[in-house]
């Protein structure tokens, strides 16, 4: 059974059962269902269309659910509707599903979860984890955008700056290694980009193949994590990091800065130092100090925060530390390493160890924790 297979065709069938008029919520449910059957009967019988098998199927799925809670005149309406079995055209939707997802009925928070989720293939989990808020709250904000297109259809596109938004945050899942979809992520944003003639596209395509370039060097044989200053460089990929830097100068040159075009830009520093010792930190940090005037985001003051503690010593990113909430996530990991920097290990070494306490996935936790067991052991008579 190829599941790769199956994942990549769902919102293919997705986005025809929505385009004949399912809404989106029993649509969803019937191409999972599809799907389930698929499981069961391709083993045995794999169909020569796969794709076209999906669209009769989850149709027929919709049509069940629909007879069961319709009166017999619409009823027989929605057999009349039944498509036949057959070859299907060999399409990708899926940037179009992104768009669908990001309907004007839905704020951009919710349409952004809800495409995450449906189309993405991220668990409730990581969303949270990705916009900083508990799972139950994240699972209600899908159920309510769940209700809300369940009674339109989905005929009027989102805006581009929601389908970014969607694209950045699969595209940091993928990076993070628990789900692979950076790659997709690149790809959709490349098909974005042929078709719109936006900075903000651009920006977003550059930052992705900027840290895509390092992705090779960020973990050793053993699968561990390996800190920037640590990689080793010449396993960058240099192609990559050429095509993603004259993106970015062909965006930054229209004079319209947004915010991936300024992330876009630190990475681009970051890959044009030869040595860590190199890194040009005192442009970083008025590339951060531009983002956080575009974003007011904590997390880029985060960031921040260890661009100072390099450009100006590790006092100065403590200070800049000190002004942010000491629960947002990886906030003790970054006091840790500036402590370690301004020669406090005691207090580097607890810190690490409860950044790894809170770290979001088993690479990181065990990174910290043999940060911490480094200090202690050094600390050791």
């Amino acid at each position: 059974m190829d599941e790769v297979l199956l994942r990549s065709l769902t919102p293919s069938v997705l986005t025809v059962l929505v385009r004949r008029g399912a809404d989106f919520a029993a649509a969803e449910d019937a191409v999972q269902d599809a799907l389930v059957e698929a499981l069961r009967v391709w083993p045995e019988d794999p169909p020569r269309d796969a794709k076209g098998w999906l669209v009769t199927v989850a149709w027929r799925k919709f049509l069940d659910a629909t007879r069961a809670e319709a009166a017999r005149r619409r009823r027989e309406e929605r057999v009349e509707e039944e498509p036949a079995p057959g070859p299907a055209p060999a399409a990708d939707d899926t940037l179009q599903l992104y768009f669908l997802c990001a309907h004007p009925s839905l704020t951009p928070a919710s349409a952004v979860a809800l495409t995450l989720r449906a189309v993405g293939g991220l668990t409730t989990r990581q969303i949270a984890a990705a916009y900083l808020v508990p799972e139950a709250t994240m699972a209600q904000r899908i159920s309510r955008a769940k209700r809300t297109v369940s009674g339109v259809r989905l005929d009027r596109p989102g805006d581009v700056a929601t389908v970014l938004r969607v694209l950045y945050l699969v595209f940091n899942e993928g990076y993070s290694g628990d789900v692979d979809l950076a790659a997709e992520a690149i790809r959709l944003t490349r098909q974005l980009a042929a078709r719109i003639d936006h900075p903000e596209v651009a920006g977003l395509l550059a930052l992705m193949l900027l840290h895509h370039a390092r992705r090779d060097a960020r973990t050793a044989p053993d699968g561990s994590l390996v800190p920037l200053a640590e990689q080793d460089r010449g396993r960058w990929d240099t192609a990559l990091i050429a095509e993603g830097v004259g993106i970015l100068q062909a965006a930054l040159a229209r004079d319209r800065l947004g915010e991936f075009q300024a992330q876009a830009a630190i990475a681009a520093l970051h890959a044009d130092a030869p040595t860590a010792e190199e890194t040009d930190w005192v442009q970083i940090v008025e590339w951060y100090d531009e983002l956080a005037r575009l974003t007011d985001s904590p997390v880029v003051r985060l960031n921040r925060a260890v661009a100072v503690g390099e450009a100006d010593g590790p006092r100065a990113g403590l200070a800049a530390l000190a002004e942010l909430d000491a629960s947002l996530p990886r906030h003790a990991a970054v006091a840790a390493y500036l402590h370690e920097r301004d020669g406090d290990l005691t207090t580097a070494a607890r810190l690490y160890a409860e950044a790894a306490h809170r770290a979001p996935n088993l690479a990181e936790r065990d990174h910290l924790t043999r940060q911490a067991a480094r200090l202690n052991a050094r600390r050791s008579p």
